[in-house]
């Protein structure tokens, strides 16, 4: 097994091996004076089972092309299998046409992987679960749940007979659910919103009696933080004792760091899968939990041919 690692997340790379107790696999993945993306494997890859570890994130642009450059890198060398580990999936929101005239971009990354020679795919908390469909080849969605959760238990012992799972729209209930189970089923409320333009949110109603309750906000992404700040002030509003977001993903674009500094959340948990930002470093509300451990535990299982899915039982 070979772990090669892009520029879009060294610190996370970095963990994962440890974990899995193997050296990063030696190579240069640098800029010419243009711009363009120059990668080469400094080591024999030639029948290897090789796993590249690369979110997408913003830059997206310029991380997707390393990765599917690192693929095409190790296909050339010989590689026997190919895996690309995408912790953040960027391109995964636009997974529909929601108009006329508009691209189905996450099927066109699918696609461009594909065709770069990854032999499969490993990623965690996909925006929408069909975007494992777009791929002609095994995807394995990790679920960042298990992590959370242990996390909740470990950090909020004391409001153990409080908690309350809220999904911050209604598309995230399924999200919510799965984690308000692994919470001894804890209870369920939905915050109704209407979106009148990209990045803005309205919050309209809250379903359920979050009164006296200790609310846990859950959603995969967390972009401008619009949505997860209204969806707090409107809790804390209709009485909630006490509001934790956790999200997989913190993209956290704009003045999305600022805005949760200044809002009614007590803390805003996020994953590593995505490099942190100064801002968000420094930021006193923005905790990380780390998925090196779950990563590394995957890629572990999928070299040694043993299941995946077990790992959330």
């Amino acid at each position: 097994m070979k772990l090669l690692a892009g520029n879009s997340n060294p610190k996370l790379a970095q963990d994962v091996a440890s974990y899995l107790e193997i050296p990063l696999t030696q190579a240069s993945v640098r800029r010419f004076a243009d711009e363009e993306i120059f990668v080469e494997i400094h080591e024999n890859v030639r029948g290897e089972d090789v796993f590249v570890l690369q979110s997408t994130s913003a830059p997206a642009n310029d991380n997707l092309m390393e990765l599917l450059i690192c693929i095409d890198a190790l296909r050339r060398a010989s590689a026997k299998r190919i895996t690309a580990v995408i912790p953040y999936f960027g391109y995964a929101r636009q997974d529909r046409k929601p108009g006329p005239r508009t691209p189905i971009s996450a099927k066109l990354v699918a696609n461009l992987i594909t065709t770069a020679g990854a032999s499969r795919v490993l990623s965690v908390d996909l925006h929408a679960g069909q975007i494992q469909g777009f791929f002609d080849l095994p995807v394995d969605n990790l679920f960042a749940a298990p992590v959370m959760s242990a996390d909740i238990q470990a950090r909020h012992p004391g409001q153990a007979g409080k908690l309350m799972v809220v999904s911050p729209d209604v598309g995230g209930v399924v999200r919510a659910r799965a984690l308000a189970r692994r919470l001894d089923n804890a209870p369920l409320a939905i915050v109704d919103k209407r979106r009148e333009r990209p990045g803005e949110s309205e919050v309209m109603n809250i379903i359920g009696d979050v009164s006296g309750r200790f609310c846990i906000l859950i959603d995969d992404i967390v972009d401008s933080a619009g949505t997860l700040c209204n969806a707090a002030q409107a809790l804390v509003n209709a009485g909630a004792a006490g509001v934790v977001a956790y999200v997989t993903h913190g993209v956290l674009s704009g003045g999305a760091v600022a805005r949760v500094e200044g809002s009614a959340l007590t803390e805003l948990v996020i994953t590593d899968s995505i490099g942190s930002t100064q801002p968000v470093t420094e930021a006193k509300k923005i905790r990380h939990l780390t998925m090196a451990p779950l990563l590394g535990e995957a890629i572990r299982r999928i070299s040694d041919e043993s299941s995946v899915s077990s790992l959330f039982d």
